[in-house]
C-alpha cells in the first residue's frame, strides 16, 4: 500500500571523503565529519560532543546509503531532498548523490529531488578559518547563462529518473535563495523569463513541465497579523509574481526566534504556516526542523540554541504538520524536514548517542 504522506528530509551532502575539492574545508578527507569529531561542549550541560550510532560513515558509499534508505523507509521517510550546488559553472558536492544514493541497490524504493542551494560559500564550513566568514569563496548569484547550464544539467541527468519526486507528474526543483536568484539574473522580469525558459526546455525534453519550488526566508512575528509582516508578505507576493509552483522552508531559524524552548515555538511555527496559507495563492508545504545549534562550526560560543528539542517535543510538531496536511487540499501530501544529517547545525534524523532513533521513531509513530 502506498504511504499516505511524503516525508522529505533534506540531505547535506558533505559527509563523504571522496571529493578532492572539499579538502579546502576539511583537509583530512572525511568531509564535515572532521568538524563533528572535533566538537566540544561550550558550556556546562551543552549536549556536545555527540556520536553517530552508524559511525562516521562515507555517505558516498552505495552500501552505506542502502542501509540508510532501508532505515529511512522503515520509519516513514520516503523522500530525500539533496542540497545541490553549482559553482564555477559545474556541480559541487555531488558525489553523495551520484556515487552513494543513485548506486545503492535499493535506491528505486526511495524518492528524491533537488534543492539548488544557491547561497554564497564562505569559510563557515572550515573551523580552522571560522573567523573569516566575511570572505566569499563561491558566489551564489548566477548569470542567465549559468542558470541555463545548471538547469539543463538537472534536466539531462535527473528529471527523467523514475524515482525523481514529482507533483502533478512534474519533477520538483527547489531553489533555496530567492534573493540570490534575483540578484544574479537582474530582477523580477529576467527571473520570470528564465523560469519560463526552464519550463519550456523541460517540455522539449519530453517531460510534462517542471514544478518549481522555493524556500522562504524572513522573520515571522506571530503576534501581528495581515500585512503587518511587510518583508514576509512582500516575499509571498514576489513568489506569486515570479510564478513559483509551491513554497516551503528549509530551517526554523529562517523564520522564528530559535533561542527558545522547542515546545514554546511550535505555536509560532503553526501560525506562520497558517499565515502563508491565508495570504498566498501558492501552495505551502509545511516544514519541521529538529533543532538548531551550530556551535560545532565555531571556536567560541555561538548564541542561539533551540532548547529542549527532545523527540517527544518534536513529535508534537510532526502532529501539527499532519493536521495541516489533513485539513488542506494540496496537490501532494508533502512535509519537508530539516534534516537527515545536518549534524553541525544540531538538526538531524540519523541516530546518535543522545536520543538514539528517537526522531525517526517520532516520524514513524505519527505518519505510519
Amino acid at each position: 500500500m502506498k504511504q499516505r504522506y511524503d516525508i522529505a528530509a533534506y540531505i547535506w551532502p558533505a559527509y563523504t571523503g571522496d571529493e578532492l575539492k572539499t579538502r579546502i574545508f576539511w583537509e583530512k578527507g572525511l568531509g564535515e565529519w572532521q568538524t563533528v569529531m572535533a566538537a566540544q561542549p561550550k558550556f556546562e550541560g551543552h549536549a556536545w560532543p555527540r556520536k553517530p550510532l552508524w559511525g562516521y560513515v562515507n555517505e558516498a558509499n552505495p552500501d552505506v546509503m542502502e542501509m540508510q534508505i532501508r532505515a529511512a523507509l522503515k520509519h516513514g521517510v520516503n523522500t530525500f531532498i539533496y542540497d545541490w550546488y553549482w559553482y564555477d559553472n559545474r556541480p559541487y558536492l555531488e558525489n553523495c548523490l551520484k556515487d552513494g544514493f543513485l548506486r545503492a541497490g535499493n535506491n528505486q524504493e526511495m524518492q528524491f529531488y533537488l534543492m539548488w542551494a544557491n547561497h554564497d560559500v564562505n569559510y563557515l564550513w572550515d573551523k580552522r578559518n571560522a573567523g573569516r566568514v566575511a570572505e566569499v569563496l563561491y558566489r551564489g548569484t548566477h548569470s542567465e547563462y549559468e542558470f541555463k547550464c545548471a538547469t539543463q544539467y538537472v534536466i539531462d541527468n535527473y528529471f527523467a529518473l523514475p524515482n525523481y519526486y514529482k507533483i502533478d507528474g512534474k519533477p520538483v526543483f527547489c531553489i533555496y535563495e530567492l534573493s540570490n536568484l534575483l540578484l544574479g539574473l537582474g530582477g523580477e522580469e529576467p527571473v520570470k523569463r528564465a523560469l519560463e525558459d526552464f519550463r519550456a526546455r523541460c517540455v522539449q525534453a519530453g517531460l510534462p513541465g517542471v514544478h518549481i519550488q522555493t524556500t522562504l526566508r524572513g522573520e515571522f512575528q506571530p503576534n501581528r497579523s495581515g500585512v503587518d509582516h511587510p518583508v514576509f508578505f512582500d516575499t509571498l507576493k514576489m513568489a506569486e509574481r515570479l510564478g513559483f509552483d509551491s513554497l516551503t522552508h528549509y530551517q526554523f531559524v529562517h523564520f522564528v526566534d530559535i533561542d527558545a524552548d522547542y515546545e514554546a515555538i511550535i505555536p509560532e511555527v503553526v501560525a506562520c504556516w497558517d499565515y502563508i496559507a491565508a495570504h498566498s495563492s501558492i501552495p505551502y508545504y509545511p516544514h519541521v526542523s529538529l533543532g538548531w545549534d551550530n556551535n560545532p562550526r565555531h571556536h567560541g560560543f555561538q548564541p542561539g540554541i533551540l532548547r529542549n528539542n527532545t523527540p517527544e517535543n518534536v513529535k508534537k510538531a510532526f502532529l501539527e504538520a499532519k493536521n495541516y496536511l489533513d485539513k488542506r487540499k494540496l496537490n501532494a501530501p508533502l512535509l519537508t524536514v530539516n534534516s537527515w544529517n545536518e549534524w553541525t547545525e544540531g538538526s538531524y534524523l540519523e541516530p546518535d548517542d543522545l536520543y538514539g532513533y528517537g526522531y525517526l521513531e517520532a516520524i514513524r509513530d505519527v505518519f505510519l
